[in-house]
């Protein structure tokens, strides 16, 4: 038994660190062990996202009706609203659950830009994405648009509200005496000239009332933001629906205000010949005849002198800031010589004059 213990201490001590040596794993064992650990715990990572994932893409997403949704309901989108403004609309009326949502549906919808005012039928408790694409289906549009040009008459300011509408013309006739439709005082009761050309939405069940309520506080805005004063107003909105039946561009309307101003200094009669075509009701040709300009009518500037009575059509915000912002100039006389492309000549004589004249006789010659 005694040889069992019989090596040196130094055999022993060499022994001993051997077999340490051969207990501890090798380099490749253990980066398998770290990498298999690695492993695991990733995988424990992806197995969980998946698992909360869908619960954390619910809880960053919008809330949002999911369904089509049902009945009718009308919303109104006024001209310059916002699409955040769009959007409470909307959730006023419970149409869609969210601002959030309707905001997310129109930044992945390029065609949100071109939504129009107007009034549409869409359905309660929507997904945002369809209230938006209903919008833009101007099938939905239930409001009537209505294109007022400028240099219309009252009368045919009617005649386009009546055909939109389907409000009856002597209806409107009639309710333009109403008081509640705010014409001002200066006005004497003759819409004539207070009637603003531009773009309206009317509602479907819209009074004549309120429509023509509409066109004159439209008139009024642009009277105030010109700084037209309410005892200046008869004189400049008569010079500019003149103004407004002689130019065509903004440029020429300037020199016409001119003209109309010089004249009027001078002592001159104007002569214009859209005054003659008011007075005979006539709309349809550019030049009068002799036997017109002979008529006895206040508004028939060949035979009177001075401004007309009134205005004699709506004339728009670029005319009625020519007639408070005539051009320079000494011009007496203008004639439209190119009816189709409008070029007009300005003339301070009459010698000058006359060979616009001729030019235009030229041109109606060339297009008989």
């Amino acid at each position: 038994m005694t040889e069992l213990f019989s090596d040196l201490p130094g055999q022993r001590r060499a022994t001993r660190r051997h077999a340490h040596r051969a207990r501890r794993p090798g380099g490749a064992t253990r980066f398998v062990v770290l990498f298999l650990a690695a492993a695991l715990v990733l995988g424990a990572m992806y197995l969980g996202w998946r698992t909360v994932k869908p619960m954390y893409d619910d809880w960053r997403a919008p809330s949002d009706f999911a369904g089509p949704g049902s009945g009718e309901v009308h919303v109104q989108v006024l001209a310059g609203d916002s699409g955040s403004q769009v959007a409470q609309t909307l959730v006023d009326k419970n149409v869609i659950k969210t601002t959030d949502a309707f905001i997310e549906a129109s930044m992945a919808n390029p065609d949100s830009n071109s939504l129009q005012p107007g009034t549409y039928a869409l359905r309660a408790e929507m997904a945002a994405a369809d209230a938006l694409a209903m919008l833009l289906d101007e099938t939905n549009r239930v409001s009537v648009r209505v294109v007022i040009p400028e240099g219309l008459r009252a009368q045919q300011i009617y005649r386009r509200i009546s055909e939109a509408t389907g409000l009856g013309v002597d209806e409107l006739k009639a309710a333009v005496t109403d008081p509640a439709v705010g014409l001002p005082p200066q006005a004497q009761g003759n819409p004539e000239g207070y009637l603003f050309p531009a773009t309206y939405e009317f509602e479907p069940d819209e009074s004549a009332t309120t429509v023509l309520k509409r066109l004159v506080d439209a008139h009024k805005r642009a009277v105030s933001t010109l700084g037209i004063a309410a005892e200046q107003e008869p004189q400049v909105l008569t010079k500019a629906s003149i103004i407004q039946a002689e130019a065509r561009s903004a440029a020429d309307m300037r020199k016409v205000a001119r003209v109309i101003q010089n004249r009027l200094d001078r002592g001159t009669s104007l002569q214009m010949d859209s005054t003659v075509h008011y007075a005979t009701n006539n709309s349809e040709v550019v030049t009068t005849t002799q036997e017109e300009r002979q008529i006895d009518s206040a508004y028939n500037t060949y035979k009177y002198p001075g401004l007309p009575p009134g205005p004699i059509n709506s004339p728009g915000e670029d005319a009625l800031r020519a007639a408070t912002e005539p051009a320079d100039g000494d011009w007496v006389y203008f004639v439209t010589v190119n009816p189709d492309t409008g070029e007009t000549k300005f003339a301070a004589t009459k010698a000058e004059h006359d060979r616009n004249v001729e030019e235009f006789r030229q041109w109606l010659r060339d297009n008989d």
